[in-house]
């Protein structure tokens, strides 16, 4: 993904949140999310597959978040929990362990949420989450996001989130998660 020209990213005002075919747009998603995040290239290829194998259920809702001319500077997916997913048994002994597994049920999970650097701190990430979340039915909202004090979780916190479980371990990644949880509607 190229650079944004000039000294600054143009205005987030101008910036259109609306449905995202992630399917369609998985390379601009994931270049988003390989700047936001620091992906190498290895980790984008096994990202495009997990994205794709998350998008083919069709109860998984995306968002995306663009310029006037198309171009992707953020997105969010996320899907209602169910707990013999991946994701599920991997936190479910964190939760436990803490008492709150009841979370894994009647719960929406913000799978992914990346906003390219330029547009981030201007409100990019709050609309995306936010309208995302507004339209599930289940009564809480779940997530993970690691487990150091970040901009993110400052965000997620905002909203309502809170720690539901941290020094969580995911296979393969080098650092440990928090799983957050909030009621719906978020604040």
């Amino acid at each position: 993904m190229r650079p944004f020209s000039g000294h600054h990213a143009p205005d987030p005002r101008e910036i259109t949140v609306g449905p995202l075919d992630l399917a369609a747009r998985v390379d601009d998603a994931l270049a988003v999310q390989a700047l936001a995040f620091g992906l190498t290239d290895d980790e984008i290829a096994v990202r495009h597959h997990i994205v794709l194998r998350h998008f083919a259920a069709p109860t998984t809702r995306a968002l995306g978040a663009t310029t006037q001319e198309g171009r992707l500077v953020g997105f969010v997916y996320g899907m209602p929990n169910d707990r013999t997913q991946w994701w599920s048994t991997v936190v479910h002994p964190y939760l436990r362990q803490e008492g709150n597994d009841g979370w894994l049920s009647d719960s929406f999970v913000v799978t992914e949420l990346h906003v390219h650097p330029a547009f981030q701190h201007r409100g990019v990430g709050r609309r995306l989450i936010t309208e995302l979340v507004a339209a599930a039915t289940e009564p809480r909202s779940l997530l993970s996001a690691l487990d150091r004090e970040s901009p993110a979780r400052a965000l997620y916190r905002s909203l309502g989130y809170h720690d539901l479980a941290r020094r969580v371990r995911f296979p393969s990644a080098p650092s440990p998660y928090a799983v957050m949880g909030a009621w719906l509607p978020l604040r």
